[in-house]
């Protein structure tokens, strides 16, 4: 399957889990969509729970099969715990952290972002979305879009933190303190990325 371009809220009904991570998408209708919805879910296999995890983080991340894949791949030759190797990679990508420092509403939205040339890395612009930012890097929109209306409400808009980046709101600029720890990440909605790496070692 490639990348979801469709509504994100069905899918997190289907997952039963919230892909926008502020749980809006289920507070309504915390059942399935489609005309059985309501009933009863269906006991999942071994492999369908892992399968399912495995969507739930690459429909957040808002990834394609293969650009998931290629990642966990890459996280799991590093050392360290290839599970966690793989959430710091994914939160470190360039669209990811545009999103985090509030410059955008949706990772789907950072992405656009990106891809048009409104994102500077150190000063220099980067339009491409998957960029692995290291620890230290500036980003900032670009001078000619920091009065863009639709990033001036995506900042307006942002109430949700993470202490691993640092943001000057008004200079639309912001810092890349840190890689982020294992317990900053799905605090609200656990996960768990063990079943991930079951998933792509069986």
């Amino acid at each position: 399957m490639s990348r979801n371009t469709g509504s994100t809220w069905k899918v997190s009904r289907r997952l039963n889990f919230s892909v926008s991570e502020t749980g809006k998408e289920l507070a309504r209708r915390p059942y399935a969509p489609g005309q059985h919805g309501k009933t009863r879910r269906v006991k999942l296999t071994n492999y369908g729970i892992q399968k399912q995890e495995k969507q739930r983080i690459r429909n957040v991340y808002q990834l394609s099969e293969k650009q998931f894949a290629n990642l966990f791949e890459k996280a799991s030759r590093k050392e360290g715990a290839a599970g966690e190797n793989f959430l710091v990679m994914l939160e470190s990508r360039l669209d990811n952290l545009v999103y985090r420092m509030g410059f955008a509403p949706t990772r789907r939205a950072a992405r656009q972002l990106v891809n048009h040339g409104h994102i500077l890395v150190d000063g220099k612009k980067v339009d491409i979305p998957s960029v692995a930012v290291k620890p230290g890097s500036i980003i900032e929109v670009a001078e000619k879009d920091k009065n863009k209306s639709f990033i001036a409400d995506a900042i307006e808009a942002a109430t949700a933190t993470v202490d691993f980046v640092e943001v000057d709101k008004d200079a639309r600029k912001g810092k890349y303190v840190r890689y982020p720890e294992r317990n900053e990440l799905f605090k609200d909605q656990p996960i768990n990325e063990l079943l991930v790496v079951e998933y792509y070692n069986r």
